[in-house]
């Protein structure tokens, strides 16, 4: 009996099998042709597609006998030999591919737009997260080389939107030709299943296979597994971020650029605004242009100016101390944790004066920040508390989800952060009056549903087409969660027992989203931050330093010497590594061998 899931491999299995039948659900749901092209999967080298067939397929009388037509004239590649008909494989569409959750099928066009083959996936609902290819089958001729594109193409998009973790495949001992296509594509036989039973084309199991086949009874299944290859350098620089990017966001970007005009401007605004706050569990949300933009209406609307002051983290983005500034407010710079890299709560308490109003603690990299303490501390002060939640869509502190603990909260989808529109954020808060005046604010403070102007107000507004994207991201972040967090296990597999390196790693109380997998170097490596930077650019592994303590700038008003200390020597020390979520195993490993290596190489190593 297999033992039950626990903890977070528990719900690494769950979202997986979520984001399998939703993807597949959307793919398979098309009932236009535009939609069916819109979620379509370009093969760059031929300029072909992989269009998934979908609703608006099963009644395609043409292509349905097409399809009947190459399964007929390959039948010595499926274990049954039953005959094909069109009414037969109309109904396998129907309940065995479009009926079945786990299973998508892509139709394969050359870039003449003339269907040559098809291959899938099936079988995806496992504790394995795993993912079969099923039903590869080329049907016409010519067009040299678009089978192994699309194949190649398939698994790319696997591995960059689902994050599958392993591909296999399974192919019939006696098709040789097949096998060595697969081994070509980097698949090695990783086992082998007799042939026992066998299914009809409804995929009901039927008698025995020596009584209904002509095939060998010794025949028997290879099963294949798609295997890495190690990474040397790259011909192009490894990136330190990078979004995913699915057919859910062109689909509806395409839908929004297309028909987001007159009554349907705020269509995906008002959707995306919802399913944020839902999301994170706040009643209302305001999108914005960035989270700057945010944090700036959200101190407008606290009544924050001239003569107060927020305390601020040493170590963040510029940003969120210049949104103080904006309201000719004066940022303090508190110290930060050397666990967490954010709030320190003793610093903190340290800097409260008469003249505090509010504190905006950073959710850094995507690691929460003690919120429960912090709120606790600002109740104690009567002070506003104003999350900077900018790159941690998805983190948790104690359960509970960032941006829903402050009386506001701001958030970031510029084009590095995990879930991305371009450029754009999101306000957020809980309290009914503080969203009358910030959403009066943000709309150049109208009076709702007039052109009166009641007060100077502000202009940071998302556009409808950065919010259909923002609104397929959202729907997805739980498994690019997922892909971040698993990223960093990679990384803490390869770098975890180097004495003089430190990982960025998790309290116990939280739940990181590793928007940014970062890395401390000892001041005793015997190699400067800057000069390991530079060594691994030589690799084409491209890696940025974290953020300086900011209160070293001399643009504020108010020096503030010297900086807090765990803020400078972090600062000082730490790289943020790729984090892409189309990163690659072997990617890692590479970037890891390269750390390794450059490290050893110091005179005190």
């Amino acid at each position: 009996m297999t033992p039950p899931l626990q903890g977070s491999k528990k719900r690494k299995v769950e979202t997986f099998k979520s984001a399998i039948k939703e993807q597949f659900a959307f793919l398979k749901n098309a009932d236009t042709l535009e939609q069916t092209f819109t979620r379509a999967i370009t093969l760059n080298k031929s300029g072909g597609l992989l269009i998934p067939i979908s609703r608006i397929h099963s009644n395609d009388t043409n292509l349905i006998n097409k399809i009947s037509d190459w399964r007929a004239a390959n039948q010595f590649a499926y274990p049954t030999q039953f005959k094909v008909t069109a009414e037969g494989t109309q109904r396998w569409l129907r309940s065995n591919l479009l009926g079945t959750e786990d299973r998508i099928l892509f139709i394969v066009y050359n870039k003449h737009n003339t269907p040559i083959g098809h291959l899938g996936f099936a079988n995806c609902l496992n504790d394995d997260c795993s993912m079969e290819i099923d039903n590869v089958l080329r049907g016409e001729p010519g067009d040299q080389g678009i089978m192994s594109e699309a194949m190649n193409a398939l698994i790319q998009w696997a591995q960059e939107t689902l994050w599958p973790e392993s591909i296999h495949l399974r192919v019939l001992s006696d098709n040789q030709h097949a096998l060595r296509f697969y081994q070509n594509l980097g698949f090695a036989i990783d086992s082998q299943t007799p042939l026992q039973r066998i299914a009809d084309e409804n995929g009901h199991q039927l008698l025995p296979f020596e009584e209904k086949s002509s095939r060998s009874p010794d025949a028997f299944f290879i099963n294949m597994l798609l295997v890495q290859k190690e990474q040397g350098k790259p011909d192009e620089k490894i990136l330190t971020a990078g979004p995913s990017i699915s057919q859910r966001e062109v689909s509806f970007g395409f839908d929004a650029l297309k028909r987001g005009w007159n009554n349907n401007w705020a269509k995906y605004l008002n959707e995306f605004e919802a399913a944020f706050a839902n999301y994170i569990g706040v009643k209302h949300a305001i999108a914005t242009s960035s989270c700057t933009g945010a944090l700036h209406i959200a101190l407008k609307a606290l009544g924050i100016g001239p003569g107060d002051e927020v305390i601020v983290p040493d170590l963040t983005w510029v940003a969120t101390a210049n949104a103080v500034t904006y309201v000719g407010a004066t940022p303090v710079f508190c110290d930060i944790e050397t666990n967490s890299w954010c709030v320190d709560s003793d610093s903190f308490r340290s800097l409260i004066t008469s003249k505090t109003k509010a504190i905006i603690p950073v959710h850094l990299y995507g690691h929460p920040a003690r919120m429960d303490v912090i709120n606790t501390i600002a109740k104690e002060h009567g002070l506003f508390v104003v999350e900077d939640a900018a790159p941690s869509i998805g983190a948790e502190c104690a359960g509970q989800r960032t941006g829903s603990f402050g009386h506001f909260s701001a958030f970031s989808f510029q084009g590095a952060k995990l879930a991305v529109t371009g450029e754009g954020g999101m306000l957020l808060t809980n309290d009914d009056a503080l969203y009358d005046t910030a959403a009066s604010i943000a709309n150049q403070g109208r009076k709702a549903g007039t052109f009166w102007i009641e007060n100077n107000g502000l202009k940071y507004k998302m556009s409808n087409v950065q919010a259909a994207i923002g609104l397929a991201q959202l729907q997805r972040n739980e498994a690019m969660v997922e892909a971040k967090r698993r990223i960093f296990s990679w990384y803490e597999d390869e770098l975890s027992n180097l004495p003089l390196l430190k990982l960025n790693r998790e309290c116990e109380w939280a739940r990181s989203i590793y928007w940014m997998t970062s890395i401390f170097l000892d001041e005793e490596a015997g190699i400067t931050r800057d000069a390991l930077i530079a060594e691994l650019a030589k690799r084409n592994v491209d890696t940025r330093p974290t953020f300086p303590a900011i209160s070293q700038y001399s643009i504020w008003k108010r020096p503030q010497s010297p900086p807090q200390k765990n803020a400078k020597r972090i600062g000082d020390q730490s790289i943020n590594l790729p984090s892409g979520t189309s990163l690659k195993r072997e990617q890692v490993r590479y970037i890891c061998r390269s750390i390794k290596s450059i490290l050893s190489s110091q005179p005190n190593a």
